[in-house]
């Protein structure tokens, strides 16, 4: 992810920088030309021109970081070319140490050919992870039956396409229903415990009539899971949901995870629901989560949101006012609104955890 299921990024917008595996920025690819071209100029022009000569040792290392091993060649030799032009009375014996400038040139194309050799690996090994990521959370599409979908997706890991969070939404004999939760922890060590979770969701979205038998099987999932891990506890919070056949309701249940967020005529309401515990901790004596159905209109819209966004912090400790942001975006189409509190949200607070979002828009007739 940029973390858009459903418009995964090419362009390195997960954040990476070009030391952290993106391609160079285009001022370090012209440096060690322009820097040869202006060593060059200013030694022909120069009757001083030995001065400029020490430059020259430092454009094979540039070259390496972001030329291949032939690029880095060829202006290493252009470099020791220039050494021995009379003109550029850089010949001189005592004025460049030209064996010292041929071995750093040398060893600079040594370097640039293991360089990119590894960045060849690095490249295949990180398109078969993306590949492994968007199986455990595939591009959400832009409706599931009569209902718009639009998610936003960051991983607290940079470089990674999955974390801690997860969302899904599902067609069944029951209707659409969708879910969105938040396992313990964040990053590649929680993305075995968000594909458990989401494979009993798949399969309890074919099987059982209500929500709290889906968030049962979840829960039990994880039970089962924890018990084979030693000193291990698996839990996760969840909000699952359910539209009705005509699409003028939505049965809401919540094991622990914040409730939606109703936007209506331009407002921004957080739902009342039923808080029950995250799934997986299996508490003895705890009634299970109770389901809570909301009427809908046309025009409305669910704001689903996890822990990172809720908690996100500003400066002096206070919360991200979600709602209240959300009547100020209300306007906005789904897939500009997800990026707008986005925006907003990391102008002003800081983001510690995954951070998911995720509108569902029936369209009620």
């Amino acid at each position: 992810m940029t973390s858009v299921r459903g418009r995964w990024s090419r362009d390195y917008g997960d954040g990476r920088g070009w030391l952290q595996g993106a391609p160079p920025p285009r001022w370090v690819r012209v440096l060690p030309v322009l820097l040869l071209a202006v060593v060059a100029v200013a030694t022909l022009v120069s009757p001083d021109g030995h001065d400029f000569g020490f430059l020259l040792g430092a454009i094979p290392p540039l070259a390496v970081l972001s030329y291949g091993p032939l690029a880095t060649a060829v202006l290493s030799c252009l470099v020791v070319l220039l050494l021995n032009v009379p003109a550029t009375h850089l010949n001189h014996p005592g004025d460049t140490d030209l064996l010292t400038v041929t071995f750093v040139a040398l060893l600079s194309v040594f370097v640039s050919y293991v360089r990119s050799h590894r960045d060849a690996q690095l490249v295949t090994e990180r398109a078969v992870g993306e590949a492994v990521q968007r199986a455990v959370l595939p591009p959400l599409p832009e409706r599931v039956g009569s209902v718009g979908c639009t998610g936003l997706y960051r991983a607290a890991q940079h470089g990674t396409l999955v974390g801690g969070d997860f969302f899904d939404v599902r067609d069944g004999p029951y209707g659409v229903r969708a879910v969105m939760g938040d396992v313990r922890g964040h990053g590649l060590a929680a993305v075995s415990t968000v594909v458990s979770l989401l494979g009993a969701f798949r399969e309890a979205v074919l099987d059982e009539p209500d929500l709290e038998s889906v968030a049962a099987r979840m829960d039990r999932r994880l039970t089962v899971d924890s018990a084979d891990v030693p000193n291990g506890e698996l839990f996760a919070t969840a909000l699952l949901l359910e539209f009705s056949a005509d699409l003028r309701s939505v049965r809401v249940v919540a094991c622990g995870h914040p409730a939606p967020v109703l936007l209506r005529d331009g407002l921004a309401q957080e739902l009342a629901v039923a808080p029950g515990a995250p799934v997986g901790l299996a508490l003895s004596g705890v009634e299970p989560p109770k389901e809570v159905t909301v009427e809908l209109g046309p025009g409305d819209r669910l704001f689903i949101a996890s822990d990172g966004v809720w908690e996100a912090r500003d400066r002096t400790g206070g919360f991200y006012p979600l709602p209240e942001r959300l009547a100020g975006f209300a306007g906005a189409e789904p897939a500009e609104l997800t990026e707008r509190v986005w925006a907003d949200l990391v102008r002003h607070h800081e983001v510690r955890d995954d951070a998911t979002m995720l509108i569902l828009a029936p369209d009620i007739g």
